[in-house]
């Protein structure tokens, strides 16, 4: 074949504007570095210190896109009696187009009101229940249009980190879920499970009246729990109803929830054992959840003080077991904005909580009768980059 000089350049020409012209990778680098302020009503060493200020956790994010498929990671490292170092998430992404999307690795469980359903520091009780800002290994799809979004996912398993044959759950996660515990304290686990095989749904519904905003929605889940002594599987199931508004600087959000963990276990059969931040304690395995937040921002521009949001997060938990305590947490607070500096102010307090009393190990799971109302003051200052 003979080619013109004319060809030979067109040619030439359509090769080096193809080279050049190929998706650039794209890597952007941030994280945080946080410190926190606590005074707790229980602590009386604590309370005649005036409290502690200290280290919290530094995070690395990480984001990178080449030829439509997208890495979002993110690495904390907290001290080792909080946990240690641990991957909150850390997913492979593609855009299938601007609506529909799909994740592989351990990503966000689409239950409840997402990504939050609270405003808080301290997040809302379902967060303590593994059923608020939960992330698993598995694989999501996504559907985000201007009325409906939808999500379905099959997690084959929660962040497994020891891939023996019965291996417990190692204790190092950001996000709590089935565990193992000792609850006699003789060095005998006593409960040992883990989840494994679930499937989420979860769909929303947006819809506008003048300046308001609503967004209405229901979510499911359903899994398999592995019994690690008997190697038996039985299951475990939730379902909510959420709702969100949003009115200019006002925003609220709702949520009823209800679980149930079938152990098939005669000796603990209202017990199961959950885990995060280094330490597990139990909670019962059937329960119904009532949350409410609110908050306003208020904008201002005060030397770097950008704004200022007051919220409210009150958390219920109404246990089945007819000898269990429930469980109450409320947060009042503000976040306080100034840059790239995020300070939160929170007067957490509550009931039968492990994070907010003496009790930790059965706070969620019995309780005590007649518990104290305690309180911890906090103050949590990160910067973020």
């Amino acid at each position: 074949m003979n080619f013109s000089k004319k060809s030979l350049v067109l040619v030439a020409f359509s090769f080096v504007t193809a080279m050049f012209s190929q998706e650039k990778p794209e890597v952007k680098i941030g994280g945080a570095l946080r410190f926190n302020y606590n005074l707790s009503s229980w602590k009386d060493g604590q309370k005649k210190r005036g409290g502690d200020f200290g280290f919290d956790v530094f995070r690395i994010n990480a984001k990178a896109k080449y030829k439509g498929i997208k890495l979002n990671a993110e690495y904390r490292f907290y001290s080792q009696s909080f946990g240690g170092g641990m991957l909150k998430q850390g997913w492979l992404g593609y855009d299938f187009n601007e609506k529909d999307n799909i994740q592989l690795g351990l990503t966000q469980v689409p239950f409840g009101n997402t990504q939050y359903n609270s405003h808080s520091w301290f997040f809302g009780i379902n967060y303590y229940l593994g059923l608020e800002d939960d992330h698993d290994m598995g694989v999501k799809f996504t559907h985000k249009g201007k009325k409906w979004e939808y999500a379905l996912a099959f997690f084959k398993n929660a962040e497994e980190l020891n891939f023996g044959s019965n291996s417990d759950v190692s204790d190092s996660r950001y996000s709590y879920d089935v565990a193992s515990i000792d609850i006699d304290s003789d060095g005998n686990l006593d409960l040992r499970y883990k989840e494994t095989n679930q499937i989420n749904g979860q769909i929303n519904y947006h819809f506008e009246n003048k300046n308001t905003q609503h967004k209405i929605g229901v979510s499911a889940q359903y899994g398999g729990l592995y019994n690690l002594d008997t190697e038996d599987i039985s299951n475990h199931h939730a379902f909510a109803m959420h709702y969100q508004l949003n009115v200019k600087n006002f925003d609220m959000k709702a949520q009823v929830s209800t679980y149930k963990y079938n152990t098939k276990n005669t000796t603990y059969s209202n017990l199961i054992a959950l885990t995060a931040y280094g330490a597990p304690y139990l909670t019962a395995t059937e329960a119904t959840t009532y949350t409410l937040g609110a908050a306003y921002t208020f904008p201002l521009k005060w030397k770097s003080i950008s704004s200022i949001q007051v919220y409210n997060d009150f958390g219920y938990m109404d246990k089945t077991a007819k000898n269990f305590e429930d469980s109450i947490m409320n947060v009042f607070g503000f976040l306080v904005t100034a840059g790239n500096v995020y300070t939160y102010i929170d007067f957490a307090t509550g009931k039968n909580h492990p994070w907010l009393g003496p009790k930790w190990t059965n706070a969620l799971a019995n309780g005590t009768p007649n518990a104290n109302w305690e309180m911890r003051f906090n103050i949590n200052i990160g910067y973020y980059f």
